[in-house]
């Protein structure tokens, strides 16, 4: 694939982290990464794995994600699976569900080994904002229900929720496109969406169709 069709906003990474805590600037690691592949509106490939930081996990963690100390004991080391990881992203964009949790961590562990992170974030969190303003809520598992989309029940488990976000990911899309009539939405409008205010969205995605067709 080339890098013109990676602009696109329907091919992307989705990816989702879980870790033990919530900042990499207090020593916080990774425990599971998963991700999920979308190439032209559908999904390609996925990768899951547990990875080992090198100390135990707290009670509220283990409770929090369903991930025990007894599961991180034989996994691997998180430069092993993050250096697997690194080669699975390649330079595709990223899309995860506050992406700015997400991205601290990718950064954090990438830079352990030396590695830089090519692709550009975007955050189906804020994007969800600005397309649902009258969903009951924002967190992924209220727009899961929302919007009646796919899932297997189970939260906070890296793979699951990023599954469930890649679907999400591809309503909004569908969701523009219905509503306003842009198609081959490039990754940079998503981006765009997600920065103007939930008051202004629908301005700019207009503005944006008008752009498209003069």
């Amino acid at each position: 694939m080339n890098s013109c069709s990676r602009n696109t906003a329907d091919t992307v990474i989705v990816l989702d982290f879980e870790t033990t805590g919530l900042s990499p600037d207090h020593g916080d690691r990774a425990i599971e990464i998963g991700a999920v592949r979308i190439e032209n509106g559908r999904i390609t490939d996925r990768f899951q794995q547990l990875m080992n930081p090198g100390r135990r996990i707290n009670p509220f963690i283990e409770d929090y994600t369903g991930i025990t100390n007894a599961m991180l004991r034989d996994a691997p080391a998180c430069s092993e699976v993050m250096a697997e990881f690194s080669e699975f992203i390649e330079d595709y964009h990223l899309v995860a569900h506050n992406a700015s949790f997400d991205r601290r961590f990718l950064e954090a562990e990438l830079r352990q080994l030396r590695r830089p992170c090519t692709g550009e974030f975007a955050c189906s969190m804020l994007v969800s904002r600005r397309i649902y303003p009258d969903a009951p809520g924002h967190k992924l598992g209220t727009l899961v229900e929302y919007k009646d989309l796919p899932t297997s029940g189970t939260f906070h488990r890296a793979l699951a929720d990023a599954e469930m976000t890649s679907h999400l990911w591809l309503m909004m899309l569908d969701d523009i496109t219905d509503r306003h009539c842009i198609g081959d939405i490039p990754f940079s409008l998503m981006q765009q969406l997600a920065r103007v205010s939930k008051a202004s969205a629908p301005a700019f995605l207009q503005r944006w169709c008008r752009q498209c067709k003069g």
